[in-house]
């Protein structure tokens, strides 16, 4: 690695690739471009009863507004992120959030239902990307022995995002009207894009061996899939995470119904209780990172140990909270600790597949990862939770689901076999930083 500034020397010999400062500056503006993601995608929610009174909608449109996001940035997410990749982890980031935050201030003047949908759509073909990148950026900005930490930080904020995009649609809808909630919530994300050019980023990484000076887009291609097609590990973890990520999309989704069907707790109390255990989950995401970075000081592979016993913990507390019978309270208590379990995936999935994938490919990396969680996991609880619910009842179908963390754990168990072996491919791979401001040139490994 050949950094060139004399006064970043200390802080290479301790793993940053930038000044602590700028390392930090980064995580900082990633975080909060983070929660303003979640926050433009989840405004909408509370913003319900007053689209179906105005234009007459149906569940099923409202439902769309909603879909319509994580099916475009499923989508969306491998080509943009390899294009990060290849080009600039801060440019396209920029150009990610100027966009998704634009389109979420037009939604304020739109007049009718296939204007808004459309503007929502663009709103995921900004959002396409952001985690995945803005995820490879800090992984390589910061030493290993902090990523999953970070990690755990990082996706926290799509959480608490989530959470203050339901909260804030409703007082500003309450107060101005719903067209105004748009307007709000999109304007600091517009102007953090701004900011977002003084980021320090990586040269980009050339794929050497693999990689030579000249080569046609084919073969570059072709290097990028077999950098990626080459890893068990990488594949085991995506899974893995995607299938705990059923049991959280399917405690997230059914909760406030549960609480308002089976305790008769009144819509906007069950959605503010279904609130605090989203919140729980943000916290797990983070400690579980740092648990996962303090075990893998030891020996790397217990990291994925630690996650696999997790998901194992987490089923265990939702069928006891809702196959047996108990006092409300405490039952919402065992719940809201589930919560706090159940996110244990999230930041050390992402670190275990930014420590084996090749580091030129890192974007591209997590945008597999997200792929998998948004297809396989984020998209299926909700739908096979209500089925199972339409069969069985919702107590029963949220104290069978949590069963795919067997699943999860399988696969990370798995992963573990192959972690440490892969780990080796890339470590002498090195990274250096980029100039502020300027296009990041090629940096041979």
């Amino acid at each position: 690695m050949n950094l060139h500034a004399a006064d970043l020397r200390a802080d290479h010999h301790d793993g940053y690739l930038v000044s602590r400062p700028q390392a930090w500056f980064a995580f900082a503006m990633t975080f909060a471009l983070m929660l303003f993601d979640y926050i433009d995608r989840q405004v909408i929610v509370s913003l319900f009863p007053h689209l179906k009174a105005a234009w007459a909608l149906s569940d099923k449109q409202l439902g769309a507004l909603v879909s319509v996001i994580s099916i475009v940035v499923a989508v969306g997410g491998l080509p943009v992120a390899l294009l990060a990749d290849r080009f600039s982890r801060v440019k396209s980031i920029v150009v990610m959030a100027t966009v998704w935050s634009l389109a979420t201030i037009s939604c304020m003047f739109t007049r009718n239902y296939a204007q808004l949908f459309t503007a929502r759509a663009i709103v995921g073909v900004g959002e396409t990307g952001y985690g995945s990148v803005g995820a490879a950026l800090i992984a390589s900005l910061f030493p290993k022995r902090l990523r999953a930490t970070l990690m755990g930080a990082f996706f926290a904020a799509g959480s608490v995002g989530a959470v203050l995009g339901v909260l804030l649609g409703g007082v500003i809808a309450s107060h101005w009207g719903w067209q105004a909630a748009f307007g709000v919530v999109g304007v600091p994300g517009l102007v953090l894009a701004l900011l977002y050019v003084f980021v320090p980023d990586y040269k980009t990484v050339a794929m050497a061996p693999y990689e030579q000076a000249r080569q046609t887009a084919g073969s570059a291609l072709q290097r990028v899939v077999t950098a990626l097609t080459g890893s068990r590990t990488l594949w085991w973890t995506c899974l893995g995470a995607a299938f705990q990520l059923i049991v959280v999309s399917t405690i997230w989704s059914w909760l406030p119904s549960y609480l308002n069907r089976y305790h008769g707790t009144p819509p906007d109390r069950a959605a503010m209780q279904a609130a605090l255990v989203v919140l729980c989950g943000a916290l797990g995401a983070f400690v579980w990172g740092v648990v996962a970075d303090v075990v893998a000081a030891r020996r790397q592979r217990n990291r994925l140990l630690v996650v696999a016993a997790l998901t194992i913990v987490t089923l265990l507390v939702f069928m006891t909270a809702f196959g047996t019978t108990m006092p409300a309270n405490q039952q919402f208590l065992l719940i809201a600790f589930g919560g706090f379990l159940m996110t244990c995936t999230v930041a050390p999935a992402s670190s275990v597949v930014f420590d084996v994938i090749h580091p030129g490919v890192r974007s591209t990396g997590a945008a597999v990862l997200s792929l998998f969680q948004n297809l396989f996991g984020l998209a299926i609880g909700p739908f096979v939770g209500g089925a199972l619910s339409d069969a069985w009842g919702l107590q029963t179908a949220l104290a069978v689901m949590p069963l795919f963390g067997v699943a999860a754990a399988a696969c990370m168990l798995l992963a573990a076999r192959s972690y440490e072996t892969e780990l080796k491919r890339v470590a002498d791979v090195s990274l250096d930083a980029a100039p502020t401001g300027t296009p990041p040139a090629v940096a041979s490994a």
